[in-house]
């Protein structure tokens, strides 16, 4: 594929959306620099608050709504001034992870975003440690770093059945096939005793973590699920890669 196909590939192909979900009422943000990076996706940002099991919704929507509202236009304010569109929904749920995960699917969501603080963006992480959609993965960071110098390290976390090294070549040919340059890009793989520390260790040196959801395990049940895990003890945001639905 030519350098000139590459483009029009990337000019026709419609960019990734990323689910901003913020708990606006308790004083969560996002930076200009982490908001600039995300510019060139489509935007979603979903203000939501939790509410004690026995509040009605509607009850809260009456008392919270105008300050939420506000909370969120304050978001989009700042997407908006780091050059990028942006579109806001606001929620009061009982169950957040229920209500990200509706909303990422209302909205086609390629990733959501678990923020962090960071200063500029330049370097991401992408740590594989299994199936993930490789494909969706490579348009997301491709579209996001098209712009500017920064780089991406594709890192393969051997383990049992897991064919790391090819599948940190197959995702640095899609990158490639994406147009980012090969210079830009740093592949490594190595094994690891506790992946989800590691990553979390390792964020230290990187901007960003982008990752998969992670497969269902009793671990999950009783912490949490892998990427929250890891964005609970990492000192990056963690963007994470959602499957494809069915039929999608």
């Amino acid at each position: 594929m030519s350098d000139t196909d590459t483009a029009d590939d990337l000019a026709i192909r419609e960019p990734p959306t990323v689910l901003v979900p913020v708990e606006v009422l308790e004083g969560e943000s996002i930076s200009e620099s982490l908001a600039a990076f995300l510019a060139p996706a489509r935007v979603v940002v979903l203000g939501y608050h939790v509410l004690p099991e026995q509040t009605p919704t509607e009850q809260a929507s009456m008392q919270f709504e105008d300050r939420a509202r506000e909370a969120v236009a304050d978001l989009a304010a700042v997407f908006e001034g780091a050059g990028g569109g942006v579109e806001t929904r606001v929620a009061f749920t009982h169950d957040r992870e229920q209500t990200v995960e509706r909303v990422a699917s209302e909205v086609g969501a390629t990733a959501v975003l678990l923020p962090n603080p960071v200063g500029a963006v330049s370097d991401v992480l992408v740590p594989f440690r299994g199936a993930i959609d490789r494909d969706r993965l490579a348009d997301l960071v491709a579209t996001l770093l098209a712009e500017g110098d920064g780089t991406v390290t594709l890192w393969g976390i051997e383990r049992e059945g897991f064919d790391a090294a090819g599948t940190v070549e197959h995702a640095r040919e899609s990158l490639r096939e994406r147009g980012l340059d090969a210079a830009r890009i740093a592949s490594e793989t190595s094994a690891a005793e506790s992946p989800i520390h590691d990553i979390a260790v390792r964020s230290a040196d990187f901007d960003v973590i982008v990752m998969g959801e992670g497969e269902e395990s009793l671990w999950a049940a009783l912490l949490g699920d892998d990427p929250e895990r890891v964005a609970e003890n990492a000192v990056a945001p963690v963007l994470v890669v959602r499957e494809r639905e069915d039929g999608a």
